[in-house]
């Protein structure tokens, strides 16, 4: 499955996002109340929603990882549930890593799976109930918020700063997948990675509504080993703008980029076209860890070309340090407070 959101909804609000303006309201009306009236199953553990108010990419993947991390090094066992995005599995499944591929299971839970067990189940509430059963006792809800599959103790929204919220409609004429008043309501506290200025109107929403603001940046793990040379960046990411800044930011010298859609299963004939462009002006291949994860697992052609191909990998660091261990306390306060009114 791919996913590639209209360019003008990205931008200032234009004609088109006008013209779409009563499906946004039909749409934003059953989406919202779907948020207001939601009462979904819960386990008898905590669970952390990393979500966002739009599609496309905002950075949960590695804010997943990055929690997961932090609740490790409190001593907890963490587990992910995620829907799996361009995977094939319909049901409930344990992600193995080492024998999985990203064709099955998606490519984001292939790499959640590098850090914490991970179930891709499109009913969160089931995929959470299997990781309870299997020992892990804190829930990390890889997306999901408005699905109102699995009750959430708390819910950390991740906003790009760049792209921030788009043009603000709902879809089909804007990127936000409910209206921002009702994805408010249930929000806990907001998440910006980055520094620009894209994420300032939904910034200045979530504070007006008294939700705690935090910041993040995404930096590579190692110093980049392709520093001087000239490099074609591609992606197949929800932003991958972001991805070619990012490289920039970390001292590539970014020449040309190429994007394709979120989750893009690369044919023989792209990757013989960028090899083709790459070798014309000498220039390196590189692309993100999604990217790579889903070459890997392609054809002939898709795992040689993934062995000439540099990878960038980045993770998630916080404005400041005890951001994850004090969301991961107050998500396992309110589990607490819950479970105890259940009694």
């Amino acid at each position: 499955m791919t996913s590639e959101a209209p360019p003008f909804w990205w931008e200032k609000p234009d004609w088109r996002a006008r013209a779409l303006s009563p499906l946004s309201k039909i749409y934003g009306m059953v989406a919202g109340r779907r948020i207001r009236r939601a009462v979904p199953p819960s386990v008898p553990v905590p669970v952390l929603c990393i979500g966002n108010f739009t599609v496309g990419g905002a950075g949960k993947t590695p804010t997943s990882i990055a929690f997961a991390q932090a609740a490790i090094a409190a001593g907890l066992k963490p587990g992910i549930v995620s829907r799996g995005y361009g995977g094939a599995f319909s049901g409930l499944h344990r992600v193995d890593p080492d024998h999985d591929s990203a064709r099955h299971v998606g490519d984001e839970p292939m790499l959640l799976a590098r850090h914490a067990p991970v179930v891709v189940c499109a009913d969160r509430f089931a995929g959470a109930k299997a990781l309870q059963e299997a020992g892990c006792d804190f829930i990390i809800m890889d997306d999901g918020f408005q699905s109102a599959r699995l009750h959430f103790d708390y819910a950390l929204m991740v906003v790009d700063a760049g792209r921030g919220i788009g043009n603000g409609h709902v879809i089909p004429g804007g990127p936000l997948r409910a209206p921002l008043t009702d994805q408010l309501v249930r929000t806990d506290a907001l998440l910006k990675i980055g520094s620009a200025s894209g994420a300032d109107q939904v910034v200045r929403s979530a504070a007006r509504a008294a939700k705690p603001i935090y910041e993040a940046m995404l930096q590579p793990k190692a110093a980049l080993s392709v520093t001087g040379k000239p490099l074609f960046a591609f992606a197949g990411i929800g932003d991958p703008a972001k991805f070619f800044r990012t490289l920039e930011e970390a001292g590539g010298n970014v020449v040309r980029t190429r994007s394709f859609p979120d989750h893009h299963p690369y044919t023989d004939e792209e990757i013989a076209d960028l090899v083709k462009s790459a070798d014309a002006e000498g220039l390196t291949l590189i692309t993100t860890t999604k990217d790579h994860v889903r070459l890997l697992d392609g054809s002939e052609t898709a795992r040689e070309f993934a062995a000439r191909t540099q990878v960038l990998d980045v993770e998630l660091v916080f404005a400041h340090s005890q951001t994850a261990t004090r969301i991961i306390s107050e998500t396992r306060e309110r589990a607490r407070l819950r479970l105890i009114r259940l009694l």
